[in-house]
């Protein structure tokens, strides 16, 4: 395991109704996401873990090559455990393998504004250089918009 990865589980914990957000890549920064229909299905999944009350999305947006995801915890799962179920869906539904390994996630504190988070991830596809505006770019998602 490479010495960073296994920095970032330091101190990792997860706590119920805690909201997070993650950022999870793909293997070599692929832009496997490019790809209309794979996004989609990732999106489904997301979907999904809400559906089964295991995550509440605020925000998301699918990159080409990574993921930035603001969700609540909201069931008895951890939230490695979430990530892990949303990362091997996606690789079994697409039929590749397409993660790195770990993940970054930042749990959210009282005094931190949700709706300037979820701004920040929604408006990625702009500072990449993607789109000029958020509304052009397919693969996001923001409960306040």
């Amino acid at each position: 395991m490479i010495k960073h990865q296994k920095d970032l589980r330091k101190g990792r914990y997860s706590q119920r109704n805690q909201i997070y957000h993650i950022t999870f890549t793909a293997i070599d920064r692929i832009p496997i996401f490019n790809d209309f229909v794979k996004a989609r299905t990732l999106i489904n999944i997301f979907k999904q873990s809400d559906q089964l009350q295991h995550t509440a999305t605020l925000a998301f947006v699918i990159m080409p090559d990574h993921i930035h995801w603001l969700m609540q915890l909201t069931g008895s799962q951890s939230l490695s455990n979430v990530v892990k179920v949303i990362k091997s869906k996606a690789s079994v539904q697409l039929g590749q393998p397409i993660w790195q390994a770990g993940y970054y996630d930042h749990a959210i504190r009282k005094d931190e504004d949700i709706q300037t988070i979820a701004r920040y991830i929604v408006a990625n596809p702009i500072r990449a250089g993607l789109v000029n505006k958020v509304g052009d770019y397919p693969h996001w998602d923001a409960i306040w918009i």
